[in-house]
């Protein structure tokens, strides 16, 4: 993995500084991070399976993209470049909240991020970055959360953690988009 820095922050979003991103994770460090959620026209989430060479959570499934803003870098522009570089998608995307967690992962690493979350709706299909991710669907709130309960060690931890907040965001989201 090429060395990325990210961008530390407080409680309140506000940037302490920088660091390595792996430094970051093994740390635990309080980070800005982005998510993102393509919703289809029914309504259904696009979910991606994340390769099995990422550096954590490998073979889980996961919300559509995530990432971390460059230094100097708006969270629109890190999100739009995720998108990008994981599914091949080109949106415009909407934020919608903001929430922090520090969960740990697997590995002996811990996400401990205050993301920004965005959203669009597309039927564009992805082009995904092998790299990035083996493989992609569209799933229901409802399949979703089916699963999350039957199988939730499939998922990533931030998914699990955001998902439950979605539901009612994407419905709001929609009566304004």
């Amino acid at each position: 993995m090429p060395a990325i820095e990210v961008i530390l922050v407080d409680h309140l979003d506000r940037p302490t500084g920088k660091m390595e991103k792996l430094e970051v994770h093994e740390k635990g460090l309080l980070h800005r991070a982005v998510t993102v959620y393509v919703f289809n026209s029914r309504h259904e989430l696009l979910l991606q399976r994340r390769a099995n060479g990422k550096y954590h959570c490998g073979g889980l499934w996961s919300n559509t993209c995530c990432g971390h803003p460059y230094p100097q870098e708006s969270t629109r522009d890190a999100a739009e470049r995720r998108l990008r570089e994981e599914m091949g998608m080109q949106l415009a995307l909407t934020p919608v909240f903001e929430l922090s967690y520090n969960l740990p992962l697997s590995n002996g690493l811990t996400e401990h991020e205050y993301g920004h979350v965005f959203f669009a709706i597309s039927d564009v299909e992805p082009k995904l970055n092998p790299e990035e991710a083996d493989a992609w669907c569209y799933r229901s709130v409802e399949q979703i959360q089916q699963e999350m309960q039957d199988q939730p060690e499939q998922f990533t931890p931030w998914f699990l953690h955001t998902f439950p907040r979605i539901p009612h965001t994407f419905g709001d989201f929609r009566l304004t988009a």
